[in-house]
């Protein structure tokens, strides 16, 4: 039986229909992908089955003993929380005791802390979640925070807009509602949170019906795709690719069926221009026919047209854009880049990979001039003209009209060369007259990023840096940029945790490793994680074999020394290589087998996240190691 169910559903602004009669159902279990071009209707769909928005008509029917949680694209949270506080929102009564434990666990972390008082107050709390079952909330919230790397006792009116949305998903995720409704849940989340997010749906367990742009998300989760185009609903079950596979067939099955049709009624309008002809009575049944055909025609939705993305590269820079010699760079004793060398030339397409604030526009910003190095030098190419798009559009004057963004006072525009009335220039970005006159503030996500995109290549640029530039874009208008900027003869920076979008317009990736570690790699996402793969591939077990029964035969394959090729330290690095990885993997499964203790978290809870900081240091220490590994060995071919 359907969980909700949506009947007859009709919904318009203006004589727009964003939703025209439509049914949809979401069944136990199913994972839905609701997609459709920006400003369909996609999220008022979202919003009247969440009871936020009412209908003109139709009724939606949800199965009354159903929890259902909705996170909207702009959450609205309590600003006088913390983070913590708000994330176990959704517990009911575990919320304020989960909410006291944390803060007495914190407060005994602080060196004038009064144990024995905090211990008294702490122990009938404890008693509680023992028999409410808290202990794995807290665990639940606990893994959110951290992979969501959310701080725990930050006031949420310190957050921004895309920190407080990630506030909102961990606390719909951590009260495991029967259906969870998503609008847009990958927005300012990284790779890393996002691979986590697809595993967490994947094992969720309820029905899941989400907004999402993100094609390679969308392959990886949904069960089901679901397509609001031009008010109706169409349903197709399968990932994204069959999806693709099925609408590329029905869109040149419908192409053909307009071609006959309005072939069949340009002949009838032919013949009713004859004349006295037409109106014999022996030819009303045609007269009338024709009738129809007209309101046919005229009821008829045509797609809503494409983004026409014209770009002028400018003047050739020259062929060397910027060359780093171990380039040093930190904030407040935190280093971001630690002796990092490049050279990048004309015509490269470089994707930064790697968490928020690890320092990606750092990189870019010392590309560019804007920052100077703490050590190490930069030097610059001449010639460059750079276009920046900037992902939290500080750009845009928020009361000025879209026209007056693009305009600047001028009537027409110069376009790769060509005169363009401004007004047919917002068209080509799909701003009909009549939004090209509204303020900014009034515009959607989508439609912002379309503005500054079209901004952008208002002027010639052969250096492009985008940041983020994907987010809120349809997946046609994705599409269309990942064309132009293929066939971009400049210089792309791109910073972007879109991986389709990545692999299909990246000529080689700088990804970012943790305490400064930058690493360089050819190809796009996928090449990066592949490389990565490899190395660590180099220790892995072979299937059957513990970790254990390896162990004694590593260290009969440490490698020879080359002496003809390697330095004397280098031979000895090389030489102790597997007795440090092995350690280190020892260290890293005695710590996860400590973790799987789920009384360390009400125990010891200060010791379980000093654990996992140490696991994913490994993690780290591992990848850096089985690269050299992997460096000292090609010296010796």
């Amino acid at each position: 039986m359907a969980l909700i169910t949506v009947e007859k559903a009709c919904l318009a602004y203006g004589h727009h229909a964003l939703l025209d009669h439509v049914d949809f159902s979401l069944e136990p279990g199913e994972i839905v992908g609701l997609i459709g071009r920006n400003g369909a209707g996609k999220s008022s769909l979202l919003k009247a089955i969440a009871g936020t928005t009412r209908l003109d008509d139709g009724r939606i029917n949800i199965k009354g003993d159903i929890s259902v949680a909705y996170v909207p694209q702009e959450p609205a949270l309590d600003a006088e929380h913390t983070v913590f506080e708000a994330v176990a929102e959704g517990l009911g009564e575990l919320k304020q005791l989960l909410t006291d434990y944390h803060r007495l666990t914190s407060a005994l972390e602080r060196p004038e802390a009064d144990h024995d008082a905090l211990l008294a107050e702490m122990a009938p709390i404890q008693h509680k979640l023992e028999a409410l079952g808290g202990w794995q909330f807290d665990a639940q919230i606990s893994a959110a925070l951290g992979h969501l790397r959310l701080p725990a006792d930050k006031r949420i009116g310190e957050l921004s807009g895309g920190w407080k949305k990630r506030v909102a998903l961990a606390r719909a995720l951590c009260a495991r509602p029967d259906v969870l409704l998503l609008d847009e849940p990958t927005n300012h989340l990284d790779v890393d949170a996002i691979v986590w997010l697809e595993d967490l749906l994947k094992s969720y367990g309820g029905s899941v019906l989400l907004i999402t742009h993100d094609r390679r998300f969308l392959d990886n989760t949904v069960t089901r795709i679901v397509e609001l185009d031009r008010g109706i609903l169409r349903s197709y079950p399968g990932s994204f690719a069959a999806y693709l596979g099925t609408k590329a067939e029905e869109l040149a099955a419908e192409e053909e069926q307009n071609r006959v049709f309005d072939k069949f009624h340009a002949q009838e309008e032919v013949w009713i221009r004859k004349g006295i002809e037409a109106r014999r009575t022996r030819n009303m049944g045609r007269v009338r026919r024709l009738e129809e055909l007209r309101r046919q025609r005229a009821a008829r939705r045509e797609r809503v047209g494409q983004v026409n993305f014209q770009l002028a590269s400018g003047e050739r820079s020259g062929k060397l854009v910027a060359e780093l010699e171990q380039v040093n760079k930190g904030f407040a004793g935190k280093t971001l880049i630690d002796r990092f060398t490049t050279r990048i030339l004309r015509g490269d397409k470089i994707g930064l990979i790697g968490p928020n604030g690890i320092g990606k526009t750092t990189l870019l910003k010392l590309i560019l001039g804007e920052l100077e190095p703490d050590s190490g030098s930069v030097r610059r190419g001449t010639g460059l003209q750079i276009a920046y798009f900037d992902q939290f559009r500080e750009q845009l004057d928020e009361n000025a009209s879209v026209v007056d963004i693009i305009s600047q006072g001028n009537e027409f525009l110069d376009i790769g060369g060509t005169r363009k009335h401004v007004m047919s220039y917002l068209e080509d970005f799909l701003f009909a007259p009549a939004r090209a006159r509204s303020p900014v503030h009034s515009l959607s996500g989508g439609e912002r990023n379309r503005l500054l995109l079209a901004r952008l290549f208002t002027r010639p640029a052969n250096v492009l840096v985008l940041d983020e530039p994907t987010n809120d874009l349809d997946i046609d208008t994705l599409e269309l940029l990942e064309e132009l900027l293929a066939n971009y003869d400049g210089t792309v920076f791109l910073v972007s945790h879109d991986r389709a979008f990545l692999d299909n317009v990246v000529t080689q990736v700088i990804a970012f490793e943790g305490d400064g570690r930058l690493e360089e790699a050819p190809g796009g996402y996928q090449d990066w994680l592949d490389t990565k793969d490899r190395m660590a591939s180099l220790q892995a077990p072979a299937p059957g074999r513990t970790q254990a029964s390896v162990q004694p035969q590593a260290k009969q394959e440490k490698p020879k020394a080359g002496k003809a090729k390697l330095s004397y330290n280098e031979n000895r690095e090389l030489a102790e290589l597997p007795d440090l990885l092995e350690k280190l993997e020892a260290e890293q499964q005695a710590l996860n087998q400590k973790l799987l203790d789920p009384n360390c978290y009400r125990d010891t809870p200060s010791d379980a996240r000093a654990w996992q900081a140490r696991i994913e240091e490994i993690e780290g220490l591992l990848l850096e190691k089985l690269a050299r590994w992997e460096e000292l060995e090609a010296k010796l071919k």
